[in-house]
């Protein structure tokens, strides 16, 4: 692969479908990939699972994937949605669980061309979306990481 290979993240929160979309459109996204745990949930609008990968192909023709292996556990989230860690140690616990599951055997480097993340918080500075990005990077460091 090239220098300068592109990976994007996103999330949803806070974005309604067409800016959303027009996001993806705009800065040439090829791959959706969904690294949320619960991808079928109400709160998630118009990304939920089947809805998302609909739009997805007959808005942007882009492809939609949905890997949970690069999700964080149902245990690690609800540690930290209650509380009972802070953001350092579930950056720390999240970083151990993705060594461990090895995701770049996965998905390689010529899948994450062009291809973007999504999860559900706004911004990616307290995201395991920048922490699957970044631990990407330490492997591809040819790798330019973009948070849309």
């Amino acid at each position: 692969m090239s220098n300068g290979t592109k990976l994007f993240t996103i999330g949803f929160t806070k974005k309604n479908a067409r800016t959303f979309f027009e996001l993806l459109k705009t800065y040439g996204i090829n791959r959706l990939i969904d690294i949320r745990l619960n991808n079928v949930s109400q709160l998630a609008g118009f990304t939920k699972k089947d809805d998302l990968e609909y739009f997805l192909k007959t808005i942007c023709n882009i492809e939609y994937l949905h890997i949970v292996s690069l999700s964080p556990t149902d245990e690690l989230l609800r540690k930290y949605k209650m509380k009972i860690i802070d953001w350092d140690a579930y950056e720390r616990e999240f970083n151990e669980l993705l060594r461990s599951r090895k995701p770049e055997d996965i998905i390689g480097i010529e899948k994450l061309a062009n291809s973007c993340f999504l999860c559900s918080e706004p911004t990616s500075d307290k995201c395991h979306r920048r922490l699957v990005a970044e631990y990407y990077k330490k492997i591809y460091p040819e790798i330019e990481i973009i948070h849309i």
